[in-house]
């Protein structure tokens, strides 16, 4: 960082005109629709903080609240890039449910006939059939929309109907429980998260990582010639991502394990209970390391490897893309299939939180998937869109629903709030790119 050779021109008669915040902008380089996303984060927060005489900013409802994101989060990542390409999936919700029934079953009624009840191949073997049910499901509707020409919006309208009436089908409309126990070690809880100790230990590797990137990334600019940063543009960026991340374990740190548990397994484990109780810190969720791994995976797909460039040039314009050579139908095919490998990963989520695999699992998850890619700044016109926005977006969505519950406002309402955001949403991307042309 304390190379400043290279870095962006100056230019004096720009510095002295320009606005000092617009200036700010320029020289760290940060999304604003990114940041005016985050500002509406906030005021939902601390509105809703208000609203709930102070029930909502807590680090159980905080907690609570990035378990609860963990699986439309990872199927929003996944729908960026069929967004990208002017395609659309209103399956997602459906596929989800499907392949919960399918792990459902296969590790509570199948497995244990062959493997045993103890078994510690049984979560795996079940998540590996699942992502491969998705994304056998996703690839045909792959096929079907690049192969025959349908469009993705009736194929994915079908599949809505198709795989919510098929997962009935797998049980009879039964219910599916309990599930195995370490494959509910994915749905968070007081044992399905970390502990204060790792994650702490998560928090400093994501800040060397952080540091890591932002030099990595001033590294390749010099390398190829780009105008680079200035200097204290690369220390603001790494402190406030480094307060960001702290202040995250921070919160996971301070919501403690339930009293009646903490007595429990003080008992088994032969612990002493202090005077003021034993506070056991439930640390981050497994769910939420689950998501970001997702979205880092999904993040290095979308910018560093040729199928996301790819994606996005297909996006920009399709002929264009057909005559540079790119194999326009076979990429479809490949998104879908992702698409349908991410809902199998939402659905290990939403099974092992639920315990439980049912037929009404991932009712209106569409609806919540699609809203959160396009709040998160996808463009339904295609060509743009962020793994990490779309991620926010879905984190913006559930603190809506969160403290709409909190205030008890009824589940027909809190419907007609989200597709109102949703509209809004669609309507200041319309502006935002009115004005960029």
């Amino acid at each position: 960082m304390a190379e400043t050779t290279n870095t962006i021109p100056f230019n004096p008669a720009r510095a002295t005109t320009e606005n000092p915040v617009r200036r700010f902008f320029r020289a760290t380089e940060i999304d604003t629709r990114l940041l005016g996303m985050i500002g509406a984060l906030l005021v939902i927060w601390i509105g809703f903080h208000l609203l709930t005489g102070g029930l909502f900013l807590t680090p159980r409802n905080l907690w609570n609240l990035t378990v609860q994101t963990s699986s439309v989060a990872v199927m929003a990542t996944g729908m960026v890039l069929i967004i990208v390409t002017r395609n659309i999936d209103l399956s997602v919700g459906s596929v989800l449910g499907f392949c919960g029934m399918v792990m459902g079953v296969m590790q509570a009624q199948i497995l244990p006939q062959y493997l045993g009840l103890d078994s510690s191949l049984i979560w795996i073997v079940t998540l590996a059939c699942g992502v491969v049910v998705g994304g056998l499901i996703g690839a045909l509707h792959g096929v079907i929309i690049a192969f025959l020409g349908v469009p993705s919006f009736i194929v994915t309208l079908g599949g809505l109907l198709v795989w919510r009436g098929a997962t009935w089908f797998v049980t009879s409309g039964q219910t599916v429980a309990p599930m195995n126990a370490t494959f509910r070690l994915m749905g968070g809880g007081t044992e399905g998260s970390i502990g204060a100790t790792a994650s702490w230990v998560v928090g400093f590797i994501a800040c060397l990582a952080i540091v890591g990137a932002i030099l990595n990334a001033r590294k390749q600019r010099k390398r190829f010639g780009f105008p680079r940063r200035p200097v204290w543009a690369e220390y603001v960026l790494a402190t406030l991502s480094c307060a960001v991340v702290i202040g995250a374990v921070l919160v996971a740190n301070n919501y403690y394990w339930p009293v009646n548990i903490a007595l429990r397994y003080a008992e088994a484990n032969a612990i002493p209970v202090p005077e003021g109780g034993l506070k056991i810190s439930h640390g981050i969720a497994v769910p939420v390391l689950i998501a970001i791994a997702v979205g880092i995976v999904m993040t290095f797909i979308s910018t560093r490897l040729r199928f996301g460039r790819y994606v996005f040039a297909i996006g920009g314009n399709q002929e264009a893309a057909e005559l540079a050579g790119i194999k326009t139908r076979w990429v479809t095919v490949r998104i879908f299939a992702l698409m349908g490998m991410l809902c199998a990963i939402a659905a290990a989520i939403s099974t092992a939180r639920l315990n439980a695999a049912t037929n009404a699992q991932g009712e209106l998850d569409e609806l919540y998937t699609i809203a959160a890619a396009v709040i998160g700044g996808t463009s339904l016109a295609g060509g743009v869109g962020t793994i990490a926005g779309a991620m926010l977006g879905a984190f913006v969505m559930q603190s809506l629903q969160s403290g709409m519950v909190l205030l008890g406002i009824d589940s027909p309402l809190q419907r007609i709030v989200v597709g109102f955001v949703l509209v809004v949403a669609v309507w200041l991307d319309t502006v935002y790119r009115a004005r960029a042309k």
